[in-house]
């Protein structure tokens, strides 16, 4: 079991900042995120993107203001679960909460801040019979560890910043690459569509517009994909693993049956003991979670 002063259930960056004013309060913090790395969607949506409405920069790229806030944190060497959802939270007698992931993970603390901001983020699945057969069996729709795709027959299917950014990426590690887009223009950063296209005329991408893979095949792993081709016939293509890269979807998850306020999808942020409210008056952090960052806070 994990022990901490302070478990923080999402490691976007209020969570993120949240170690940091903990930690000039000498408190020891420990992190839970479904994602597999740190910073929300900013590091898993857009982390090209950039910001205009964060103090001190005029403009910041989404991925840089994650890379500063873990800078941030570093001296207080904050543990992390990630890739794994807060499932349930129980109180225990000695007035400690144990919070437990899909995985089984246990977290003990005696303070626990919600910091999931719209909840836990659900991958857009395509509408594909059979599909849930070949999940972590060929078919990922996030990507945790680059180095599973070495030397593989990859297909990934998207035009998004997600699509495009694990397009270059594989190009130099699978053994062979296809994007497959349902449109000839992708939604995704300019330099990085550049780039695709670059690698197709290479011949290190086989790019497929105007198409959408509409079935999976295989016995025990997922060996081969049928794409329908917009006034063409339909194709069938052999790979080792799908990647359907179509974004991510936030729900509050199993946080919405934690018997917390609900409203509107998101959870109304009330003092839930007086030892709460005489800390908020005492503590940086409980005015930094409760006030300013509209984050539940159990102690």
């Amino acid at each position: 079991m994990i022990e901490t002063d302070l478990l923080i259930i999402g490691a976007g960056p209020t969570g993120l900042f949240t170690v940091f004013e903990a930690g000039l309060l000498k408190m020891k913090c420990h992190l839970i995120d479904s994602l597999p790395q740190p910073g929300g969607q900013l590091a898993e949506i857009y982390p090209k993107k950039p910001i205009y409405d964060i103090p001190g920069y005029p403009v910041v790229m989404a991925g840089e203001l994650v890379d500063k806030l873990m800078e941030q944190i570093k001296p207080f060497n904050p543990g992390f679960t990630l890739g794994e959802s807060a499932m349930s939270i129980e109180e225990t007698q000695d007035k400690c909460f144990i919070v437990t992931t899909n995985k089984g993970t246990k977290h003990k603390a005696p303070s626990v801040a919600i910091a999931g901001g719209l909840g836990v983020f659900t991958p857009r699945k395509p509408p594909i019979e059979g599909l849930t057969e070949f999940e972590e069996k060929g078919v990922d729709y996030i990507v945790r560890d680059p180095e599973k795709y070495r030397g593989k027959r990859v297909v990934i299917s998207g035009g998004g910043d997600s699509a495009l950014d694990w397009t270059v990426f594989l190009a130099d590690i699978a053994s062979e690459v296809s994007l497959v887009h349902r449109r000839t223009s992708f939604r995704g950063h300019l330099d990085t569509v550049d780039k695709v296209q670059e690698l197709a005329q290479q011949g290190k991408v086989k790019l497929i517009t105007n198409a959408e893979v509409v079935d999976v095949h295989g016995q025990s792993e997922l060996d081969r994909l049928t794409i329908k081709v917009k006034g063409s016939d339909d194709l069938s293509m052999e790979c080792d693993h799908w990647l359907p890269l179509f974004g991510l979807t936030p729900t509050l998850g199993p946080i919405g049956d934690w018997g917390l306020e609900i409203e509107k999808n998101a959870i109304v942020v009330t003092l839930v003991s007086k030892r709460a409210k005489a800390m908020q008056k005492a503590s940086r952090v409980m005015k930094c979670i409760v006030k300013h960052s509209a984050t539940p806070f159990f102690t």
